[in-house]
């Protein structure tokens, strides 16, 4: 379906409206767990206009409709969705709840599914039409089953066990520490809607979506330890024995709601008010429970690592950086041998030669998330993923940014890096300096535990601000052990993140800058935190890759900055130089070259053969 097939989708859609006695519908981006990456089943607002990023919502009126999304997409979207359609607004900077206060009309009534939207946002949307005299209408029934005719079936993807010593902990421990928490907190009971959450509590792994190793399903824990998965059996198999479930009762996803109206009655009921449904949060109310809406406490043991799952990440960074070095060694190669040719290298040939290395690598499963494959203006877009109609050559004259990562059996690897194979303009080589100024900065930074994300933000935007550039998305984010490659609840953003950073969390490092319609760049490691002694914290990267420094002015970098870049390519060198083929090994001793080296050769004062050593 293309954006000119949309108009009868919504001529449907608003046809279903007037049927229902609505004025309006919102409709959310995610799914019933608040997925970044849902099931097909599951997207409708891709359905509904076409748009293909991870985050975003659209409010569908009589006669106009709305579609919201962040600064990651706000060039994507508009090459996604018909203008003619819908009008694009901020998801963050101009906000539907907002709009709707100046906007929304006495008497409209606007639906919405409450099981695809998180009770804190329902809460702002409410308000805000109610500020305009509106009613927010939750619904009894989904609007896709009405005009979504050949809509696919829901996901039952295998599930498998993830082992005890890969995890560095069984699931009966887990269990019994957030039984005790949740004691601790006064709740008598927890109410899980995080597929990766519910993961990693029973030492399991899933495949509904591609390069999300999630199951779909819910959970209830009652802080007597009692514990009932909601999930489709079809997924376990016939042999349960692998499994840590000896003691959890099994019940079907579609139980969830009247099992949670059966047991909470009485009690107090944990639930993430930023992920769980407002259907969830109806349901205790109205079944006569009481809600402590509090983070997971799920989701904050799950972000400190067990050095099981530390060592994991370590090892499948090793084989990632392999596969990497060997991929970046062949564009490097490949560009400008075929550049000119009937046949030039483009960004789909590259997406798939880069997971062909990858595969060849021990644990290797399947990328962490679709690859960011960008060739000049296509690299602007910061979730750019190359199309058919899309597929550009990769040349020598703007930079090449590539955003990937990998599953592995005991880890998730994430990483960018950006290459410019000719001569920078003048404006490229301000620009990419000014990132990698940022990254070292905060790749480099020494922090009291317990941190916030959002207090170091500002080390990776420094040098953009002062050179008059900045970019619109965060500086990085949480990984998961062979979970999801956006995992909460640590941020690095603008925005405040009211989660200390300790030792064990995993995060990204990842500033970049994007000019439309003419280039992108972006530079990111995986960093794992680590101790540094008198209460302090730093980052140690997981990353194993050359930086490539061919954007940089070189004679800008500080003597710390130099210091940094030449002990991280000395780490890198010494680990892979006796790994990667002998194919990438030139390749490879070049990136890694000390700055000092490096200046000499762009000075043409290179003396003797590039040592291996």
């Amino acid at each position: 379906m293309t954006t000119n097939d949309r108009a009868p989708v919504l001529a449907a859609l608003r046809g279903w409206l007037a049927a229902s006695g609505l004025d309006g519908l919102i409709v959310p981006r995610t799914d019933a767990h608040q997925s970044e990456v849902t099931a097909p089943r599951d997207d409708c607002l891709h359905y509904l206009s076409g748009f293909s990023g991870s985050a975003g919502l659209a409010l569908v009126l009589e006669d106009s409709a709305l579609i919201f999304v962040d600064g990651r997409y706000q060039v994507q979207v508009r090459q996604e969705v018909d203008p003619a359609l819908f009008e694009v607004r901020h998801l963050h900077d101009d906000p539907l709840d907002r709009w709707l206060k100046i906007h929304a009309r006495p008497g409209w009534r606007i639906g919405i599914d409450t099981m695809l939207i998180a009770g804190n946002l329902y809460d702002r949307l409410a308000t805000g039409c109610a500020t305009a005299g509106a009613e927010l209408v939750a619904l009894d029934d989904d609007p896709f089953h009405a005009v979504w005719r050949d809509r696919p079936a829901r996901p039952l993807g295998a599930i498998r066990a993830m082992p005890p010593q890969a995890a560095g902990e069984t699931a009966a421990n887990k269990r019994v520490r957030i039984s005790e928490g949740l004691r601790e907190r006064g709740a008598g009971l927890l109410v899980e809607t995080l597929p990766d959450n519910i993961a990693w509590l029973l030492n399991v792994r899933g495949s509904d979506v591609p390069m999300n190793p999630v199951p779909h399903s819910f959970l209830l824990l009652g802080a007597d330890n009692r514990l009932e998965w909601f999930v489709d059996r079809r997924k376990l198999g016939n042999d349960l024995d692998a499994y840590e479930l000896a003691d959890v009762t099994l019940s079907p996803p579609e139980q969830f709601l009247g099992r949670l109206a059966e047991t909470v009655s009485g009690r107090t009921a944990l639930i993430d008010a930023d992920f769980a449904p407002q259907a969830v949060r109806a349901c205790v109310l109205g079944a006569g429970g009481r809600l402590a809406a509090q983070t997971s406490p799920i989701t904050l043991a799950k972000a400190a690592k067990t050095p099981a799952e530390l060592q994991g990440y370590r090892d499948c960074h090793l084989e990632d950086g392999i596969a990497v070095v060997e991929f970046l060694a062949w564009v490097a190669t490949e560009v400008p041998a075929r550049q000119g040719t009937a046949k030039p290298l483009t960004e789909l040939e590259v997406e798939a030669r880069l997971l062909a290395f990858r595969q060849e690598r021990a644990g290797f499963i399947e990328p962490s998330f679709r690859t960011i494959s960008a060739a000049g203006a296509n690299a602007a877009m910061c979730h750019y993923a190359a199309r058919p109609e899309t597929d550009a050559a990769i040349d020598t004259a703007t930079p090449y940014l590539v955003d990937s990562g990998g599953q592995y059996l005991n880890g998730t690897t994430d990483l960018t890096r950006t290459l410019m194979l000719g001569a920078p303009s003048a404006e490229m080589r301000l620009a990419y300096t000014a990132v990698l100024k940022g990254f070292l900065s905060l790749l480099s930074v020494r922090f009291p535990v317990g941190t916030q994300g959002h207090q170091l933000d500002a080390f990776a935007r420094r040098a953009l601000w002062e050179a008059g550039l900045d970019y619109d998305h965060g500086t990085g984010h949480g990984v998961g052990h062979n979970l999801l490659v956006h995992e909460y609840p640590h941020r690095f953003d603008r925005k405040p993140n009211l989660h200390g950073l300790v030792p064990g969390n995993i995060m990204t490092v990842e500033p970049g800058y994007y000019k439309e319609g003419a280039f992108g760049m972006r530079i990111e490691n995986q960093v794992e935190v680590i101790a540094d002694g008198d209460g302090f914290c730093r980052f140690a990267s997981l990353t194993l890759v050359p930086i490539d420094l061919a954007m940089v002015d070189l004679d800008t970098l500080s003597p710390a900055e130099c210091a940094f870049l030449d002990s991280y390519h000395a780490l890198v060198r010494a680990q892979l130089k006796t790994r990667v083929g002998i194919g990438a090994l030139p390749w490879l001793l070049s990136q890694t070259q000390s700055i000092d080296e490096q200046r000499r050769l762009r000075r043409g004062v290179h003396h003797g053969e590039i040592s291996g050593g």
